[in-house]
């Protein structure tokens, strides 16, 4: 997929190839293989040469395509274009079509799991909590639906990227 997207670094071609949790991008020439999560909503994880990378992204909604990203402390402003869209094509949000996974970020625990299979949740309830490294993370909806499928038992060890359950 190409993007464009427009930084306080200047405007950037962006190219990536999603693979899964494996992405591998170039930007402005510079290639990068990467793995990346979304634990929970706006919270995104990049794990590129041994190091752990944390993002936030917001919505900036004086801006139908622009996020706040605030990465290694910093504020960024990005406004990424889509030549796709600008054709006239069809939405590729994921979570335009209703279906959400919940994933872990990296290996860990499950020490409660707050949902079950058939429960009507809403967007940012919690449906599981994972210990990692000392921590523990409640996973959210990132959506309002119906819990599909729920792969979480508490006591059980999961490795990063597994999916423990998926919204409609």
């Amino acid at each position: 997929m190409k993007l464009t997207a427009e930084t306080d670094f200047g405007t950037l071609p962006i190219e990536f190839r999603r693979d899964g949790d494996r992405i591998a991008a170039s930007i402005e020439g510079r290639e990068y293989e990467l793995e990346a999560s979304e634990p929970e909503p706006g919270v995104f994880l990049f794990k590129h040469d041994g190091r752990v990378f944390e993002a936030i992204v917001t919505r900036d909604t004086a801006s139908s395509s622009g996020f706040n990203v605030s990465l290694k402390g910093r504020e960024h402003s990005v406004n990424v274009i889509d030549p796709k869209k600008l054709r006239g094509s069809g939405r590729s949000d994921a979570l335009a079509e209703g279906f959400a996974e919940i994933k872990t970020a990296m290996p860990g625990k499950v020490v409660r799991v707050l949902a079950a299979e058939g429960d009507a949740v809403e967007k940012g309830d919690g449906i599981v909590v994972v210990e990692a490294m000392k921590m523990q993370n409640e996973l959210k909806s990132p959506i309002a639906g119906v819990v599909k499928t729920l792969n979480a038992v508490e006591g059980a060890t999961v490795s990063a990227g597994d999916v423990l359950a998926t919204i409609e």
